[in-house]
């Protein structure tokens, strides 16, 4: 049946599955990845502001549910949003890195997206990488002394650029991971950034809309001082409504292979990849509901649900931690 193909080929693009690196290779980038989730979660607690926990919560569920929704590109290649850099720009660096860590966290584990061994490198390449891209690029540029610059030309140029940049240095960093995997990299890299950079198109447009819309909404967000309990309450509010519409559209998504699994597929590597040793919520579907729309759906908001309580609990986990000598 139709649902059937779609829930099969729901796949989050650049998501390495385990097998496709060495296991030496996947493990050494476990380290820059611990160091530097370590620095974020430290400059978070120290900088931790209660009103913006629901903030980064919402973002990581609505990262995870646009994620879900694969667009197609030439060649019968689909993309999806990666989301670092928006999540930066919003957020700063350092909390952009803590909600792609959990979402890319949580697709590994519940969802079976992505290997587990390999998970500090998918890890590093779309949730650090990004972000420092969105956070220590693009942000600086729109925000200034702590005031969101008024140039709306200046903004959807930066954002967007910032989203294009963020998918490339992933890709270039997936690809360097495969080369040093044995895989030759006259092949590797031009086939994944060829890809990979009109995939960034559609991740630029979507930054860009999805910060202009912030700005046209809610410019405070943005701001170096966040908003008040109570409106920060109705502005998690309206996400959770966001989210959850834009997963009810997750069954919708292309069935093409994201870039990644195309170029595996095409440069003959696909059979590296490694099953889960466990499955829980495969495919991003319930497996009592089998593989429908009904159950992608669910699925996804599964998720949404996991990924706003473990931001809360991190920040409470957080907040309940002494504070770092000087």
């Amino acid at each position: 049946m139709w649902w059937q193909w779609i829930a099969e080929r729901i796949t989050l693009g650049l998501h390495i599955p385990d097998g496709f690196l060495h296991a030496p290779v996947a493990l050494f980038w476990w380290l820059p990845t611990v160091i530097a989730v370590g620095i974020a979660a430290r400059a978070v607690r120290q900088s931790l502001d209660e009103r913006a926990v629901p903030l980064m919560g919402v973002m990581a569920a609505f990262i995870f549910a646009a994620q879900m929704i694969n667009f197609p590109i030439a060649g019968g290649t689909s993309g999806h949003l990666l989301g670092g850099a928006f999540a930066a720009i919003v957020l700063g660096p350092w909390a952009g890195m803590v909600v792609m860590t959990s979402v890319i966290a949580l697709q590994a584990i519940l969802f079976q997206d992505g290997g587990i061994v390999a998970m500090g490198a998918n890890i590093f390449n779309m949730g650090i990488a990004t972000a420092v891209i969105g956070g220590w690029l693009a942000r600086p540029v729109l925000v200034r002394n702590g005031v969101l610059t008024a140039n709306r030309l200046l903004i959807t140029i930066v954002a967007a650029s910032a989203g294009w940049l963020s998918v490339m240095a992933a890709a270039a960093l997936t690809s360097a991971q495969l080369v040093l995997s044995d895989l030759p990299a006259a092949i590797v890299f031009p086939a994944m950034l060829s890809v990979h950079a009109v995939i960034g198109i559609g991740e630029g447009l979507i930054t860009a809309a999805a910060v202009m819309f912030l700005v046209s909404t809610r410019p405070d967000l943005l701001q170096s001082t966040p908003s008040s309990g109570p409106a920060m309450t109705r502005i998690a509010a309206i996400g959770v409504v966001i989210t959850a519409i834009t997963t009810a559209f997750a069954p919708l998504a292309s069935p093409d292979p994201d870039g990644l699994e195309r170029v595996a597929e095409d440069a003959g590597f696909i059979a590296r990849a490694t099953d889960a040793p466990y499955q829980l919520l495969p495919d991003y579907t319930i497996p009592w509901l089998g593989e429908t729309p009904l159950s992608t759906v669910v699925a996804g908001l599964v998720g949404v649900a996991v990924l706003i309580g473990l931001i809360w609990a991190m920040s409470r986990l957080l907040r309940a931690q002494p504070p770092a000598r000087s």
